[in-house]
């Protein structure tokens, strides 16, 4: 969800070893992949946030903290999914305060999904981010199978944004490439990822030219349109 900026912190420094336990996350993916949002317990994910928030995120090294935040986010964009799930609503957008409600407390610090995404996550100033998060609706990207890991952070973001492209994120139409809306949204992160946040403008063939680098189907003098958004409830893995 596109919003204005808080929660500034620096990214931590690469000088620590420690690691962050995954495995409650890994289990809730696993059987959303083999059952579905409807058999994901909202407990295990619960539970999952509350080990988190045991750890300090600061006192991480840089790749092991960007897992630890888009995990944390994600779990907590697959509860509010089975929350949605279990009232029948046909979109997370009618939980209320489905982005903006606190959803953990880290460090002291209550944050809402809204606030860990553009106040924690997007300060790493990687825009393939916009390619790992999730909200529960048809439109987003698709989960991972297994938890983000500091180990393995650069091959799985770009494996995800490559992904992203793939399966739905670049289509093309009647002579025209169709983007990802959330690629207008956030589109000079893109352009600019040294600036991020950023929410300046810029133009088609800009994000067409940097995302050249996940796609092989070349993008130069192609038309760019944007997809429209649906925000039908929905939990796709892969």
């Amino acid at each position: 969800m596109l919003r204005a900026l808080r929660v500034r912190r620096p990214v931590p420094a690469d000088t620590s070893a420690a690691t962050v336990d995954h495995s409650s996350l890994a289990g809730a993916l696993a059987t959303l992949a083999s059952q579905g949002i409807e058999s994901v317990d909202a407990r295990t994910l619960l539970t999952y946030r509350d080990e988190l928030a045991a750890t300090d995120p600061n006192d991480l090294s840089s790749d092991v903290a960007l897992a630890y935040w888009l995990n944390l986010y994600n779990a907590g964009a697959l509860e509010l999914a089975t929350r949605a799930a279990s009232q029948s609503a046909s979109t997370v957008l009618r939980v209320p305060g489905a982005f903006d409600s606190t959803w953990a407390t880290v460090a002291g610090e209550a944050l809402s999904l809204n606030d860990i995404e553009h106040g924690k996550i997007r300060r790493f100033k990687d825009p393939r981010i916009h390619a790992a998060l999730v909200c529960g609706s048809a439109s987003c990207p698709t989960l991972r199978l297994t938890p983000y890991s500091g180990e393995h952070l650069q091959n799985e973001l770009d494996d995800q944004m490559r992904a992203f492209l793939r399966d739905g994120g670049l289509v093309f139409d009647d002579g025209s490439a169709q983007l990802s809306r959330i690629l207008l949204w956030y589109g000079a992160d893109f352009v600019r990822p040294s600036r991020m946040p950023n929410i300046l403008p810029v133009r088609r063939r800009q994000v067409a030219a940097a995302l050249q680098q996940w796609t092989e189907v070349p993008l130069a003098g192609t038309p760019i349109e944007f997809q429209p958004y649906d925000w039908a409830l929905s939990c796709s893995i892969g």
